[in-house]
């Protein structure tokens, strides 16, 4: 299968634990096959290459998940990057123009579009291969995955059915409704919209340039700033009509609040917490490294993290996001492709992060005109380079970086270091990358000027 997983979202209604960086998919609060923890995105992609070890997967993306997506997923995965978010028809004519121009597809090549972070079992990726069938042998330009309700909801859209068959045409689309609306739908055989649907990628291509104009995928990408922003289901499917729908019964479930994520998970702790006087149906999630101890709460969600602490009833947690809206603090944790960072302290002159570099990673070669900074190795072994001179580290060195000053770290081992910075002015936007930073992200440049560590 050729798949595009949409990641997107800044997954507010998660907070603490997801900001505009690290978006619900990146959480890790599911035991993998191995005991340890993984994320949403970690465990669709698995269930993906367990059911079809052959698939080709590209995440269509914003840039600013890039990072976490390369932590996760490792480099094999390919990443279709957004300048910025345009919905989900801007983000699919780019992936599908990045896959004809890039990667060599050709028109006739059959592709499936799904999100990013469904709660699905191995059902459902059988279903998605069908799909992709059906795209490639039916009639009908377009197939959607119609899933069947177990609920009437008021958070999906739903397609109605033409026909009571596995496979059928679609009579029509419907918004979002009142429960009451859900309700009178199901009852007339409506399926909840997924947002998971197959094309050959000609018709796709055609579909946005129709719409778009462009003519290639470097075209679309400088352009992509100007695009509206609309959903495939408007952009497209309420407009094609030889369409099909394919009807899936399994379990399915959108994990976008706090309620139904502690509803999926597996254990009700996760982190270093105590539960005590009588506590039933609470769900503990600890980022910290300090206790939390809970006495007779009740249908209650705690969840602990760098960015703040939320105590909420669950079923008052779906409305969560208006508030964190409020809120005016900057990110204090993010996973990066070389490891990731946790903000410790702020003041006004300085700011405190602990920084970790995965083994055989580097950051990117950089300045910073406005702060000076100092690194002190606390745990591992690898090169620190300072304008080019390059010196090995370990626990208890301490490197001084001026303002103004190009430098970088390569990790040898996992490479544990508190970055302190200093200056008046403190900002993410206060940095110069430098592409000679390339030669040293293996260690091989740092290994020839003075030796392995």
């Amino acid at each position: 299968m050729n798949v595009i997983l949409l990641s997107g979202g800044s997954g507010k209604r998660l907070w603490p634990l997801s900001n505009e960086v690290r978006s619900k998919q990146f959480l890790k609060i599911f035991k993998g096959p191995g005991e340890e923890y993984i994320s949403m995105v970690q465990r669709v992609y698995g269930q993906l290459l367990a059911v079809d070890p052959g698939c080709r997967v590209t995440v269509a993306t914003s840039k600013q998940q890039v990072s976490a997506l390369r932590s996760q997923l490792g480099d094999g995965v390919d990443i279709c990057v957004e300048p910025c978010r345009r919905d989900t028809f801007a983000a699919v004519a780019l992936a599908a123009a990045y896959l004809r121009d890039q990667k060599g597809l050709s028109l006739d090549e059959t592709v499936v579009v799904c999100p990013v972070d469904p709660f699905v079992d191995g059902s459902f990726f059988q279903c998605l291969k069908r799909l992709e069938r059906l795209a490639g042998e039916g009639e009908e330009n377009l197939y959607l995955m119609g899933i069947t309700p177990s609920y009437p909801s008021a958070k999906y859209g739903y397609i109605m059915p033409s026909g009571e068959g596995e496979v059928s045409g679609a009579a029509g689309f419907r918004e979002k409704p009142d429960e009451e609306t859900a309700r009178r739908y199901i009852r007339e055989g409506a399926l909840w919209n997924g947002g998971v649907f197959a094309f050959r990628l000609g018709y796709m291509l055609e579909k946005a340039r129709e719409r778009i104009g462009f003519s290639d995928y470097e075209g679309l990408l400088a352009g992509y700033e100007g695009l509206e922003s609309i959903s495939i289901d408007y952009a497209v499917a309420e407009h094609e009509r030889k369409i099909g729908v394919l009807k899936f019964g399994g379990h399915w479930k959108d994990l976008g609040t706090w309620n139904t994520l502690t509803e999926a998970m597996g254990e009700n702790v996760v982190g270093r917490a105590l539960l005590g006087g009588d506590c039933r149906n609470l769900h503990v999630i600890n980022e910290l490294n300090v206790p939390v101890l809970c006495m007779g709460l009740k249908d209650t969600v705690v969840a602990a993290g760098p960015d703040g602490i939320l105590v909420s009833d669950k079923k008052q947690s779906s409305y969560i996001k208006p508030l964190v809206d409020k809120i005016d603090q900057q990110i204090m944790y993010a996973e990066k492709s070389w490891g990731s960072y946790q903000v410790m302290d702020v003041e006004p002159e300085s700011m405190t992060i602990k920084v970790t570099l995965r083994p055989g990673h580097s950051m990117n070669y950089h300045s910073h005109e406005h702060r000076d900074e100092v690194w002190t190795v606390l745990e591992g072994s690898g090169y620190a380079v300072v304008d080019g001179a390059c010196r090995r580290v370990g626990p208890g060195d301490v490197v001084r970086m001026p303002a103004g000053s190009r430098h970088t770290l390569v990790a040898g081992t996992q490479l544990k270091v508190m970055e302190v910075q200093l200056g008046r002015e403190i900002s993410v936007k206060d940095k110069v990358k430098y592409e000679e930073g390339r030669i040293y992200r293996d260690g091989k440049r740092c290994e020839d000027l003075c030796g392995r560590p």
